[in-house]
């Protein structure tokens, strides 16, 4: 499959749907889970902008305008950076492979494989992290939206809420396994940090369900 253009690989932001659904069912190691879970982190939050713009100013949903502002001051740096986080993550884990075929037949060939692959793979940790990061500051804006925001886009803020929970719960896969091969002392306030996310994104993305359930409800 295509996947490289000019001498070097394109970016996931710049194909088609139909080409990236292809990527990831390709038996190429990348795009992977934790591109998929970027991505998915990319369309919460361009759900989440539709709703906020057609929230703001409308004087029908005046009482979802500061959950509106409050979102909108969230959701922009996500939408740019998510699409980054997908990119990042594929080329994390190409560094990890890369790292995986370096010489290991002297000592000193040795050791420096075995630093190159465990600063790849802290790597390769970091950027699903920042997916687990920013996806729990989107849905942390959500439930005000379900609640108050545009009535008719209120099953978009349900979508964004899934979308969001599985981009934070799919990066964590991706985090857990990475940290998983390293030595303890590495990645040590990662391993502090995802300890109860898991839990704490099922209770708020919980909350969100049930907010736009009502509200569809009447």
């Amino acid at each position: 499959m295509g996947f490289e253009q000019g001498g070097g690989r394109m970016n996931w932001m710049d194909f088609t749907l139909g080409d990236f659904q292809d990527a990831l069912a390709s038996s190429e190691p990348t795009p992977g889970g934790g591109t998929a879970a970027a991505v998915a982190l990319g369309q919460a939050s361009a759900l989440t902008k539709m709703v906020v713009g057609l929230t703001a100013g409308k004087e029908k949903w005046k009482s979802g305008w500061s959950d509106a502002e409050r979102a909108a001051g969230i959701v922009e740096s996500i939408y740019a950076r998510a699409g980054q986080l997908a990119q990042l993550d594929s080329d994390a884990f190409d560094e990890v492979m890369l790292a995986f075929r370096m010489p290991k037949s002297t000592d000193s060939e040795i050791s420096v494989r075995r630093k190159s692959i465990r600063t790849a793979t802290l790597r390769a940790a970091e950027v699903p992290f920042e997916t687990v990061q920013l996806g729990m500051m989107l849905i942390s804006c959500l439930q005000g939206l379900a609640e108050r925001g545009n009535a008719n886009a209120v099953s978009d803020v349900g979508v964004a809420a899934l979308l969001a929970s599985a981009a934070v719960k799919g990066a964590l896969f991706n985090v857990e396994i990475n940290l998983q091969s390293l030595p303890k002392e590495m990645g040590a306030e990662m391993r502090t940090e995802i300890k109860n996310v898991r839990q704490s994104c099922s209770e708020v993305s919980r909350e969100i369900m049930h907010a736009v359930h009502n509200r569809i409800a009447g």
